[in-house]
């Protein structure tokens, strides 16, 4: 059974949409299940995160998890959003069925992904974050959503 949070945001998703020259992309995906995420970032200046969108591929807990990292993130520094876990999306969502933790992990893949092509595009070093091992290339993923 899923929360009225989770009902919320899959049936009211905050932040679709996509970035034009978003400061940072992050493509994540689960071959196991087929949910595709896509989170994009326009970071000003001073490493704030001020607007962020999302496009996902999936099951409603998928697309709630995105809707929620992204509120999660906004106004935050880059630095905070990289604190942003699974477990706080879960949280925040006031949790999820154990066979749709996958989607909060999901979640936060694509914004340390998102994080992780910022930080390249900028040639900056943001301690704590690793490359993402489940990245999609843009030659990889389904053009739908």
């Amino acid at each position: 059974m899923y929360s009225e949070k989770v009902m919320d945001h899959f049936t009211n998703p905050r932040n679709v949409g996509e970035l034009e020259n978003a400061s940072g992309v992050g493509t994540v995906g689960n071959a196991k299940c087929g949910d595709i995420m896509r989170i994009y970032l326009d970071v000003d200046d001073n490493q704030i995160i001020r607007d962020v969108k999302f496009k996902t591929f999936g099951c409603g807990a998928a697309v709630a998890t995105s809707s929620m990292a992204t509120e999660l993130v906004k106004g935050k520094t880059i630095y905070e959003a990289l604190q942003v876990t699974n477990k706080a999306v879960m949280e925040a969502l006031d949790g999820l069925p154990p066979v749709k933790v996958h989607c909060s992990l999901l979640a936060e893949e694509a914004i340390h992904a998102a994080l992780w092509d910022y930080a390249t595009k900028n040639n900056i070093e943001i301690p704590g974050l690793d490359k993402p091992v489940n990245d999609i290339s843009e030659h990889e993923e389904e053009e739908e959503y």
